[in-house]
């Protein structure tokens, strides 16, 4: 045999006990990196999505149209998008949820459905089923489901709601 055709034979060979320890050891902490770098921000963008909105939804709930306008990313571009009406900007957004605080508004978020999806690091998109209960100021509340969609931002002073899209079709699947 040449030189060459034993080095491939050895290459092909499995390796001696120590070595394969290491590479077994090294391939799992690989494994554990990988899977901690990948899994840890889905994670934190999870927890931060949940603290964001359900902060949110308690804003709603308490007709604060203050607090839901500091969650709205300061935006021309910031979008509510609801009853077939297209609302830009954080201003406008918030004044048009004081408009619906003058009646019934209560919101019902089923969070085991909530879902999130990390778009980057700065922008994540979640979905979750809400009853909301709402009428206008003296006729009897009615309950509607919708999915709601929303879109969240990240800038320096933290999370923030960039859109709110309600959507007639509730069921995830």
């Amino acid at each position: 045999m040449t030189q060459s055709t034993n080095s491939m034979i050895t290459a092909m060979l499995p390796l001696s006990a120590p070595y394969s320890r290491y590479l077994s050891v090294a391939a799992a902490l690989l494994f554990f990196v990988v899977t901690v770098a990948s899994g840890g921000p889905a994670t934190a963008n999870e927890t931060e999505a949940r603290a964001l909105f359900t902060k949110f939804v308690a804003a709603q709930n308490a007709h604060n149209a203050g607090d839901v306008r500091a969650m709205l990313w300061n935006s021309p571009s910031m979008l509510l998008f609801a009853r077939g009406v297209e609302t830009r900007g954080p201003e406008a957004v918030a004044a048009r949820f004081k408009e619906y605080y003058e009646g019934t508004w209560h919101l019902e978020p089923d969070m085991a459905q909530f879902r999130v999806a990390a778009i980057s690091s700065d922008v994540m998109q979640i979905l979750v089923p809400i009853v909301f209960t709402r009428g206008l100021p003296g006729n009897p509340p009615q309950d509607n489901t919708f999915l709601i969609s929303q879109t969240f931002v990240r800038d320096a002073t933290g999370w923030h709601v960039a859109s709110i899209l309600p959507i007639a079709n509730t069921q995830l699947k």
